[in-house]
């Protein structure tokens, strides 16, 4: 063999591999659903309302109650909403839910760097994207389980807001994708393959 043909033999090599359409796809529906997860979850930590019952609203961040004419009231000391440690709970739980968020933006950033720049650390790129989500989801399914366990006694199934609902959902995004992402990463890059590369 010539030398010319050992060197295009080895940039052929090193040339990565073209993607299929359904990859592709896949890999642009777990970003935009995980874009959609951290609006979901970006809302409801900022409004941070979650729960009414009997004419009082708990929330993250403020505690607020109905009067008769349909005045809300809301102060920011929750120790007035006489549930026993809600003020001192909410603290580690508005922490969670808020560093969802800010870990899922930098695992969906990661994600989206991966398809942009398809280099040779692309597949650890994709790897450590989905572990960020994933790492969302265990913040966020904490702090929606620690909310409910909190308000416990208050608790009713029609009583959880929308903005809960969305924290939920957001919750099993994070995890559908985080799982997903590394399913397809290992599909579509087997570890015998990548250990010939």
């Amino acid at each position: 063999m010539t030398a010319i043909g050992a060197q295009a033999q080895r940039l052929l090599a090193q040339r990565p591999q073209q993607k299929s359409f359904f990859e592709t796809l896949i890999r642009s529906l777990i970003i935009l659903c995980v874009a959609i997860a951290v609006v979901l979850s970006s809302i409801s930590v900022c409004d941070g309302r979650w729960l009414f019952a009997r004419g009082q609203l708990f929330g993250l961040w403020h505690f607020c109650t109905v009067s008769n004419s349909s005045v809300l009231k809301c102060v920011t000391d929750l120790s007035l909403a006489n549930v026993e440690g809600l003020s001192v709970g909410v603290i580690p739980i508005r922490s969670m839910v808020s560093f969802a968020v800010v870990v899922a933006i930098f695992g969906l950033e990661l994600l989206m760097v991966s398809q942009v720049c398809e280099d040779a650390n692309a597949r650890r790129k994709w790897s450590m994207g989905s572990i960020l989500i994933l790492i969302s989801f265990l913040l966020s399914a904490a702090g929606v389980l620690s909310f409910s366990i909190l308000v416990k006694d208050h608790l009713t199934f029609t009583g959880f807001t929308l903005t809960y609902w969305c924290e939920f959902v957001a919750a099993f995004l994070f995890f559908l994708n985080g799982v997903s992402g590394l399913h397809i990463n290992s599909l579509t890059h087997p570890r015998n393959r990548v250990g010939k590369i």
